[in-house]
């Protein structure tokens, strides 16, 4: 049997583990692997592809053709668009989509205020509130449409009648062209504010308390900290709203389709782009036409996004 000295045992314990090349070796991990991206991502891509890019491509490719009566269709190029930007009918709908877009606006700084005031500390039956303004949101189109056309009812509206109660006469405000498409804006407005307050109010949360105890120091009162605290650090949610807002209006159709009616006298000066759209494509059954009126609707619309983008660098503050 073999006896190791100690001293021998102590002389291999000093001595220096051997180096290695340098290259350390790591082992991949299941999770690290790219085909693991493709699994999360692919059914999102997939709904993406198939209900938005695709429709979108086929849109396009519609609007270069004719539809027979009797189904089919032929090419015939630029035809469409040419007939499209001779229609005097798309002025008036471009003109009554411009109008409609810029009230509807308006309601942005209505619920800025709305929820700056249900923001406010101690104020009893909050939750109460929000309900109520966020009930419209979760209505039916139709059942909205209902309750405002009897309210708007020239003969017996309850709008009429509170403006006689004060000796103000009241007007046919559905039939009017003066005020079909301010009637049917007011509706758009109360219908959305409930969505715009909800964002308001997270933004509203978000704002660091320090930053108003600070304000409060420095002698600032409740309007100075509103303008110069309160919408600055709001504007990223101003300017989300107002994005979805823009495009939301110049996509209105069901409340003109609900509260109107074709044969209503206002429907020259209410007849919006996506109406015409409707007009052309399910009434006319021209879905060649109708196609172009959608696609140059798109354009539009991602104009118009873009410009908002490019404007927000000057006025939303991120930080």
């Amino acid at each position: 049997m073999t006896v190791i000295a100690p001293r021998a045992v102590e002389t291999a314990q000093r001595m220096p583990e051997p180096q290695s090349s340098g290259i350390r070796r790591r082992r991949r991990s299941p999770g690290a692997s790219p085909w693991w991206a493709l699994v999360f991502l692919g059914p999102t891509a997939l709904g993406i592809a198939v209900f938005y890019l695709w429709p979108t491509v086929r849109t396009l490719i519609i609007s270069f053709t004719k539809s027979g009566p009797f189904g089919g269709s032929e090419w015939v190029g630029i035809e469409n668009y040419t007939r499209l930007f001779q229609d005097p009918e798309l002025v008036g709908a471009l003109r009554n989509t411009a109008i409609y877009t810029i009230i509807a606006l308006i309601g942005i700084p209505l619920a800025v205020g709305i929820a700056a005031l249900l923001n406010t500390a101690g104020l009893k039956g909050r939750s109460a509130y929000r309900t109520l303004y966020f009930i419209p949101v979760v209505t039916m189109p139709a059942a909205i449409a209902l309750v405002w056309r009897m309210i708007y009812n020239g003969d017996y509206g309850v709008l009429n009648a509170a403006l006689g109660a004060v000796g103000i006469e009241g007007r046919s405000w559905l039939t009017d062209p003066n005020t079909s498409l301010i009637a049917i804006a007011v509706v758009g407005i109360w219908a959305g504010l409930g969505t715009n307050i909800v964002i308001f109010l997270a933004g509203l949360q978000g704002i660091p308390d320090t930053i108003m105890e600070a304000a409060d120091l420095d002698g600032a009162g409740p309007v100075r900290k509103f303008f110069s605290i309160t919408i600055p650090l709001l504007s990223p949610s101003i300017f989300f709203v107002s994005v979805i807002s823009v495009i939301g209006a110049l996509q209105v159709f069901d409340l003109i389709y609900m509260m109107l009616g074709r044969s209503n006298p206002a429907m020259p000066n209410t007849r919006t782009v996506v109406y015409l759209f409707y007009e052309a494509g399910f009434l006319d059954n021209d879905r060649g036409y109708a196609a172009a009126v959608a696609f140059l609707l798109l354009v539009i619309i991602l104009i118009l996004t873009i410009v908002q983008f490019r404007l927000q660098k000057k006025w939303v503050h991120y930080e």
